[in-house]
């Protein structure tokens, strides 16, 4: 006889978990008190999103589900913003929620919510576990319907009752993970489409890669002589220096990237949706029917043909795809060849950062300083905002699972996410980049890092504004400033308040050397880059976009 709450953490051990996310409750007091003789680590968070952004960050590096608990009502509407990012961002994820009792249930009792209703949109399957005894049975499929397919979210709903009520249950098995693989005679169309291409180009997006699968993806490049690009904030799928790589299919896309994706006879586009974002609002491939031949490669079939039809579609993961595809070489050198290397060429000047603009802090130089020093394996973290832009166009990643970013476009995942990659990877530099709006969305989890020691670095760029919305807002209406002006606190002496260390930067040659005292501090670190708020972009001050020159 078991309580539901052991029932829960054998679930997990089963499953492989190493460790969880939480904001604790007393609607799921069962299972902490489970997980205090369990080999799983367990993190305390201090907001439930951070703790959500960071189960997805777990998610999104290793390929295996994050796991995050929290409890009812506030705890678990709090929670949704992750469990969000990981819906648009196809992020395995499992999301725990402490419920009310069972004879309660129906009444709008304390802190009721019905998250069947709340998380139906957002999540790959919601479920409430009434008996405890399929509580074994539960978990494990959560685990098979999280990875499976199109990765994603699943939001478990836990009765207190349940939890406490012994029961009889079979021991949990753990998932067992599904492939999809190509058909033969799908790769002999590919084979066949470009054979006969001109111009073809490839697009690396999603999820459910691993580290062989990239270097794989690196041979199949080098053999068809093909160009690459990555698709936004999927960066960490092919080598920025390698001579095939044309740059990120993001926004702001690189204006020679974007033509030559258009002028493209045929593109391969393996694991990704092409969303509103990389797509330039669907205008780099035309919804529904692209004028380029489209080869999309998607291990969920229901997204194959959702918003493209394609020329030909292939369901099979990125990993199994690229495996099948790398054994097929072509019958002669390539008629695109010589086209590949002057698409690298224009990344490479493209993602050279400007060494002037307005104001006595420049980040151009700070990034050449940062390309420098940080090794091949830093994991670079970020939300949202025009300080993003530094960071997406002028890192130069190298290496699978350095990256850790919503395609969501999510604010305040920076902080969090940086937690959770020094948790996974505590020999490795973690740097997160955040803006000074963004920053504050979830920099309470900055306590997170003091309290388990994991030294992580927070660069926030901090314009006094929220720089996004007003660079819109003085484009669309010109000196009109309404709700993105913001006093911000001294962010170092709120490093150091938190236990951590902090660093000003109010004069470009300030910055490296107070970065380098973060490294050295081996404490978790924040370093306040004071931006002048017309350096709104590389390329435009705030000035020429609101007289629009």
């Amino acid at each position: 006889m078991k309580t539901g709450g052991q029932l829960i953490v054998d679930a997990l051990e089963a499953n492989g978990t190493d460790r969880i996310f939480c904001v604790p409750g007393e609607s799921y007091l069962a299972v902490l008190d489970a997980l205090h003789d369990s080999s799983i680590r367990t993190i305390v968070c201090r907001q439930e999103g951070g703790a959500a952004m960071m189960a997805d960050c777990q998610g999104r590096l290793t390929g295996k589900p994050g796991i995050c608990f929290v409890t009812r009502g506030p705890g678990a509407t709090n929670a949704s913003a992750g469990v969000h990012i990981a819906m648009q961002d196809s992020v395995p994820l499992i999301l725990f929620i402490g419920q009310v009792a069972s004879h309660a249930k129906e009444r709008e009792a304390f802190q009721e919510v019905d998250y069947v209703r709340f998380f139906g949109d957002i999540a790959k399957w919601v479920v409430e576990i009434d008996d405890a005894s399929r509580i074994p049975e539960f978990v494990t499929r959560a685990f098979a319907v999280a990875t499976s397919g199109r990765p994603g979210p699943v939001v478990i709903s836990l009765p207190e009752d349940m939890l406490t009520s012994e029961v009889k249950a079979p021991q949990a098995l753990p998932h067992t993970p599904v492939e999809t693989y190509p058909g033969g005679a799908e790769l002999d169309a590919l084979e066949m489409l470009l054979g006969s291409a001109k111009r073809p180009f490839v697009i690396l997006g999603g999820t459910r890669w691993n580290a062989d699968a990239v270097a794989r993806m690196h041979e199949i490049a080098e053999t068809w002589s093909l160009p690459v690009g990555c698709s936004f904030r999927r960066q960490m799928l092919f080598d920025h220096l390698h001579p095939n790589y044309a740059g990120d299919v993001g926004i702001g896309i690189n204006p020679k990237l974007a033509a030559a994706i258009k002028q493209a006879d045929v593109v391969l586009l393996i694991g990704g949706r092409m969303g509103e974002m990389p797509s330039s609002d669907y205008t780099l491939l035309k919804s529904p029917y692209p004028d380029q031949a489209l080869v999309h490669v998607h291990a969920d079939a229901g997204e194959l043909g959702r918003v493209y039809r394609p020329t030909l579609a292939i369901n099979a993961s990125p990993a199994a795809f690229v495996e099948a595809f790398a054994k097929r070489k072509p019958a002669g050198m390539p008629a695109w060849a010589e086209e590949t290397p002057k698409l690298h060429a224009a990344y490479l000047d493209w993602s050279t950062p400007p060494e002037s603009g307005p104001g006595p802090v420049q980040m151009g130089p700070i990034m050449n300083y940062l390309e420098k020093v940080l090794p091949d394996d830093a994991i670079l973290t970020n939300g949202a905002g025009n300080y993003a832009t530094w960071v997406h166009r002028f890192h130069r990643f190298r290496r699978f699972t350095t990256q850790g970013a919503p395609t969501s476009g999510s604010m305040g995942y920076g902080t969090p996410a940086a937690v959770a990659a020094k948790a996974l990877y505590p020999e490795r530099t973690v740097v997160a980049f955040a803006g000074d709006g963004c920053f504050l969305m979830n920099g309470q989890e900055f306590a997170t890092a003091v309290q388990y020691d994991l030294p992580i670095i927070v660069v926030v760029v901090n314009n006094g504004i929220y720089g996004t919305i007003r660079m819109h807002q003085e484009r669309e209406y010109p000196g009109r400033v309404v709700g993105t002006d913001l006093k911000n606190p001294d962010f170092a002496s709120l490093a150091r308040a938190y236990g951590g260390h902090g660093e000003t930067v109010e004069k470009t040659e300030d910055f490296a050397p107070a970065f380098e005292r973060a490294r050295a501090s081996g404490k978790p670190a924040i370093v306040e880059v004071r931006l002048d708020p017309e350096a709104i972009t590389p390329t435009r001050t705030m000035t020429q976009i609101r007289d629009k020159s």
